[in-house]
């Protein structure tokens, strides 16, 4: 008796929670298409009315209140969407642009970090194989969080978001950084970056589809027991609605898109065979299975495909917040992941041809250049071929923390030992001189300037995790020499020069 009454709870809990996950996708889908026929009013009624509410949904009926202006209540679905799932960035970048417009400008910055800590070092997170044609780019985060600098009077810090965000843009369409950097130097503001009305996560049509027209639970029927003793009464076993079901019932469509692991891509990767799939830095692929020669069988797109495995990195993708995990180097010391390394060299093919990495038609115009700078101290950066001299001068100023103005730039013709000052007369020649990718250039102080920077001292010991780290013991000088993020600092110490966390010094003057 108590075994029939377990089975029977069980049974019900199983069919109420199916059913309900049917009436979500039901609705969901129906609210998407009031939306594309412009009737927002009835979509969020039906948003509103889903019983379980997941983080995209939430995250829908926090864009559909932002659209109308009702800004409290979209802060409100936006917090219930991050309270679901604390790694959607996009949550926290809509989150941004509500306090932006309440004005909290100090709240919007935390979002916008938020946001752009959750790319990951990342330059893009490509959203569509979630459900939302978007992708967010981290440098229009970094765009917005220039914005609100500038808002609240802090031009400096405004112009080195914009800087950053000019290193990572993915595409040549964002002049709109260009042109923010130029009111920033005019100290004026520009226009806030925002999503496009009408944008929400969607349901799969095939899922939809594929609940409409099967029933995979069967019909339940009630009966009692043929033996008079025996008081149970209850739903029968489940049993299939079709003749000649397999001895192994194929698993519904709805139910495959839970298999396969979620990955970032880091690197961009170009197939050189049939089998290999196309992926772009910040896409989400589902790890199907692993190989013992290091290629993964994924899924992008709706399509299938092998990926070499050390181009991806898992990506945890839940319906609930769960706390990241931080490696701790001190008990009270939270030390945040390194940024990215190089790509690594790709794997050998399963024919045994290594793949080559296809180029891009006007390669040579958009190909990044390493510009050595020798300084009090020599530092590298990249500079995308062809940019002008006031461009170069603002990247080293910012790497060096110096305005403009105090810096000299001088460069030496191939095959000659004289440096020739650089002015925009000559950066035909500048660049002219760039050999195998490579570019060498002296800066120096203008006479009358006087260089200074921040030194710390390293409250423990650090050793390098990757080659652009800078390793140091517990009681060693640096000297600060920028910036990074609000996490790590690059600085000099005993002739080298690296990142390093910020968490591990403190300021002499502290």
């Amino acid at each position: 008796m108590v075994c029939s009454e377990k089975s029977f709870h069980l049974e019900a809990v199983i069919r109420g929670s199916i059913m309900s996950f049917v009436s979500t996708l039901r609705q969901w889908d129906e609210a998407v298409a009031c939306v594309e026929q412009r009737d927002t009013d009835s979509a969020l009624r039906i948003f509103l009315n889903i019983e379980e509410k997941t983080s995209k949904i939430n995250y829908n009926i926090g864009c559909l209140y932002l659209n109308n202006d009702e800004l409290d209540e979209a802060e409100k679905a936006f917090d219930r969407s991050i309270g679901k799932d604390g790694h959607l960035a996009v949550a926290f970048f809509q989150r941004g642009v509500t306090f932006y417009k309440k004005e909290k400008f100090e709240e919007s910055l935390l979002d916008f970090q938020q946001a752009f800590k959750q790319l990951r070092g990342n330059q893009l997170i490509d959203y569509k194989p979630l459900g939302l044609t978007y992708k967010l780019y981290a440098c229009e985060v970094l765009y917005n969080m220039g914005l609100i600098h500038a808002q609240t009077g802090k031009w400096e810090k405004a112009q080195e978001n914009l800087l950053t965000a000019l290193t990572l843009r993915a595409e040549a369409k964002f002049n709109h950084i260009d042109n923010a950097l130029e009111a920033i130097l005019k100290q004026k503001i520009y226009p806030l970056v925002e999503i496009r009305a009408g944008l929400l996560f969607k349901p799969n049509k095939h899922y939809v589809a594929e609940l409409e027209k099967k029933d995979y639970l069967g019909k339940a029927k009630v009966v009692s027991s043929v033996v008079p003793a025996d008081q149970f009464s209850g739903f029968a076993p489940l049993q299939p609605q079709v003749d000649d079901v397999p001895s192994t019932p194929k698993v519904p469509e709805v139910l495959r898109a839970l298999e396969g692991e979620p990955h970032t891509v880091l690197y961009e990767f170009v197939p050189a065979t049939k089998e290999e799939l196309a992926v772009l830095p910040g896409n989400i692929v589902f790890v199907l299975q692993k190989g013992a020669d290091n290629w993964a069988s994924v899924v992008f797109n709706e399509k299938r495909g092998l990926v070499p495995y050390n181009f991806l990195e898992p990506l945890d993708i839940t319906m609930t917040s769960k706390p990241m995990q931080i490696e701790q180097i001190n008990e009270n010391d939270d030390i945040p992941a390194p940024p990215r390394r190089a790509p690594p060299s790709r794997p050998v093919g399963k024919e045994g041809v290594k793949a080559v990495k296809a180029e891009t038609k006007n390669s040579e115009e958009l190909k990044a250049c390493i510009v050595k700078v020798h300084f009090q101290f020599t530092i590298a950066i990249s500079i995308a071929h062809g940019q002008p001299y006031g461009f170069i001068l603002q990247k080293i100023s910012s790497k060096l923390q110096l305005p403009p103005s105090a810096l000299t730039l001088q460069y030496a013709e191939e095959d000659s030992k004289e440096k020739t000052i650089i002015e925009d007369s000559v950066m035909g020649a500048v660049w002219d001189s760039v050999k195998d990718g490579n570019l060498t250039l002296w800066c120096s102080v203008t006479e009358g300037k006087s260089v200074s920077h921040e030194k710390v001292v390293a409250l423990y010991s650090y050793k390098t995790s990757t080659p652009e780290d800078l390793d140091f013991k517990a009681g060693n000088v640096i000297t600060v020499l920028s910036k990074v993020n609000d996490e790590w600092l690059e600085g000099q110490c005993s002739g080298k020069i690296g990142i390093f966390p910020a968490s591990f010094v403190k300021s002499l003057n502290g």
